[in-house]
């Protein structure tokens, strides 16, 4: 039977994999874990069980990075993923969450309009009018479910969140409990509790985290991917994950336009062109991993639905330009200037040129 929802949480799309690592798991599962902190490193980084189950990789990086990140969630400190945008804070949050508690959906996100009752609790006013100050009068937050349950939650963007709101997690991070004044009683965390919160260095200086708060976590830096390999296997995956998800009928990109993406983004993002024989000057985006994502995934809806359903550079030639060209003055010249001075005249990359070009000029 098909599942029609356009996305799938992660305990869902993955519930085979993580089936066969519960019955391979022989290792020491803390309290309220579905899966031993080794699994759950197996899970992330990809591999094969006891039983002979193949695990695909949801994090393409440093293992270490992940044991550190499954070790803090075993102790009683939380846990921050900071680093640039696009470098799968929030895939790895989801996952780690769907891995550990089985549960990914206990989210708070992160905006500058999220007030204290998005973290702790809000009132039912019409039976608090009833009734006055009563449990069932009171509307329970994601972190008061995940206190109660023994769960791992999540809160997305949590530099973007006021800074006294912010605050409010310093007594459930350091108590383990949440006070509910009006009923002169408290939450008390069961076992298993614990928080995974993202940040990007973008967002530094807009609400940055009181130190009080920053010695309740600890913080794993997630970089961009190291090699261009190894972000061509990120984007082929998971381009090839949503093709499936949005049932685009094309075949899974052709790995040359997915290194081709990858490497322009590359090049503009660290500054000089791979080979290090040319500087270049760097647009105002970030042109992050999940934004080549997003441009490989529109050339191929691009390719399915008004071309002959192969990805070719002018399919992908309006997702360079919206990626690229944030600042329409300044990051138009940067982009003009690199498609003259690079992509011109490198071997095999004259069908990206003139689709850049045609589109600049229409």
């Amino acid at each position: 039977m098909t599942n029609s929802q356009l996305r799938l949480s992660a305990e869902t799309q993955f519930a085979e994999e993580l089936a066969a690592l519960r019955a391979a798991d022989t290792g020491v599962k803390p309290r309220n874990w579905v899966l031993s902190p080794a699994s759950v490193v197996l899970y992330l980084m990809g591999g094969t069980t006891r039983n002979g189950a193949v695990i695909s990789p949801k994090y393409i990086g440093n293992p270490r990075l992940m044991e550190i990140a499954v070790a803090t969630l075993a102790t009683d400190r939380a846990l921050l993923l900071y680093g640039v945008p696009g470098t799968g804070k929030s895939w790895v949050s989801e996952h780690l969450a769907a891995a550990i508690s089985g549960d990914s959906t206990l989210i708070v996100q992160g905006t500058a309009g999220t007030s204290e009752e998005a973290i702790r609790y809000a009132w039912n006013y019409a039976k608090l009018l009833a009734h006055g100050p009563t449990r069932d009068a009171m509307v329970e937050s994601p972190v008061m479910w995940a206190m109660q349950e023994g769960k791992t939650m999540r809160i997305e963007e949590l530099t973007r969140i006021p800074s006294d709101v912010q605050d409010t997690l310093i007594t459930i991070l350091s108590e383990k409990s949440l006070p509910l004044p009006e009923l002169r009683s408290q939450v008390n965390a069961e076992k298993g509790f614990n928080v995974i919160a993202t940040a990007n260095n973008k967002d530094k200086g807009v609400n940055e985290l009181s130190s009080a708060l920053k010695r309740r976590f600890n913080t794993v830096v997630l970089p961009p991917p190291a090699t261009i390999d190894e972000e061509v296997s990120i984007v082929q995956q998971r381009v090839t994950a949503l093709g499936q998800a949005l049932e685009l009928p094309v075949a899974k990109p052709a790995l040359e336009e997915v290194r081709r993406v990858v490497t322009v983004f590359r090049e503009l993002r660290n500054g000089v062109t791979l080979d290090g024989t040319s500087k270049l000057k760097s647009p105002t985006g970030t042109l992050s991993t999940a934004e080549a994502i997003s441009v490989v995934n529109h050339g191929l809806t691009m390719a399915s639905y008004f071309g002959n359903g192969a990805l070719q550079a002018s399919d992908l030639a309006a997702g360079f330009l919206g990626a690229v060209v944030k600042d329409p003055v300044q990051d138009q010249v940067i982009w003009e200037e690199y498609l003259e001075t690079v992509v011109k005249e490198r071997d095999g990359w004259r069908d990206v040129y003139r689709a850049c070009r045609d589109l600049n000029e229409a």
